[in-house]
């Protein structure tokens, strides 16, 4: 077993340092929130005052943090603060799943490998139940060498694990697989709305259409009409889950993403817009699949 550090221990990073304590590991975790703090030490978790005291002596650091201008922070310093790829040991191995720019990632896993240290970034799909089940998919970049050592920790919190390639391939696949989710989200929660508004039970519907050329992933898994689904953030006034200010971040880098390849992504450009708006009407805390409301249905 490993000794693992853990720093951000948020909706998603929470749940996954708890599992990989389940495990069997050594897991030290930091978080600038004290409630999360207190709850991963409440599963058993050890804690550190600092980002440093996580990194410090740890067989391997995993980081779940919001941007990439904090990933850039912890890993490469400032002015005032030393970065902790400075600090670490020199086999410790580095995994970032955090979603970011792919050109941060690969400014890190550059000076990373100036110093001899393997690091990947490795986003994830799978939400916070994903995360909790300990099932959600890795979608990793780097080279060989450091994709095998990571693979084996990876999978105590997750079911799938990819190597897209590269250090920032990670990061492209992961808002390629986002955007796409967002289309569908979108797609199915105007489909759900105007048979709603043509008296059709959701339910009945969302059954038909799973079955027939409509289905997809968010008719199986996620469904975002209320009460049509047990256990999802829709039959919970849309708490939890992913946000939606998550959501426009995401579809954010993918845009610029697509401007830097010349990619034309004009149905992930429009999805863009609808969250944008779904966000600037106060719903961005809510759960993506809340953008069932911004279509209706009608009242009657």
């Amino acid at each position: 077993m490993a000794s693992i550090g853990f720093i951000g221990l948020g909706n998603m990073g929470g749940p996954m340092a708890v599992n990989l304590l389940k495990a069997g590991h050594t897991v030290t975790g930091f978080d600038l929130s004290q409630a999360a703090m207190s709850q991963f030490a409440s599963q058993g978790g050890l804690l550190a005052r600092t980002a440093c005291g996580a990194a410090a002596g740890a067989d391997i650091l995993i980081t779940m943090l919001p941007a990439g201008k904090h990933v850039l922070n912890l890993y490469l310093g400032d002015d005032n603060t030393q970065g902790i790829l400075e600090l670490v040991g020199p086999e410790c191995l580095l995994i970032d799943s955090s979603t970011i720019e792919a050109d941060v990632a690969r400014t890190v896993a550059a000076k990373a490998a100036s110093l001899g240290l393997d690091f990947i970034d490795a986003p994830v799909s799978g939400g916070t139940a994903g995360a909790a089940a300990g099932t959600l998919t890795f979608i990793c970049g780097g080279s060989d060498q450091a994709f095998a050592r990571a693979e084996a920790v990876l999978a105590n919190m997750g079911g799938n694990i990819f190597h897209a390639g590269g250090a920032g391939a990670g990061q492209v696949a992961k808002i390629c697989n986002n955007m796409l989710l967002s289309v569908l989200m979108i797609a199915t929660s105007e489909s759900l709305a105007m048979g709603i508004d043509n008296g059709l039970d959701p339910k009945v519907l969302s059954d038909i259409m799973k079955v027939s050329s409509g289905g997809n992933w968010t008719l199986d898994k996620y469904n975002p009409c209320p009460g049509v689904m047990p256990q999802v953030p829709s039959s919970n006034h849309y708490q939890g889950g992913f946000m939606v200010d998550l959501m426009v971040k995401d579809l954010g880098l993918a845009m610029a993403t697509a401007l830097a390849s010349g990619s034309s992504t004009p149905m992930g450009a429009l999805a863009r817009n609808v969250y944008v708006s779904h966000a600037r009407e106060g719903h961005g805390s809510l759960d993506f699949s809340s953008i069932f409301e911004h279509f209706g249905p009608r009242s009657k």
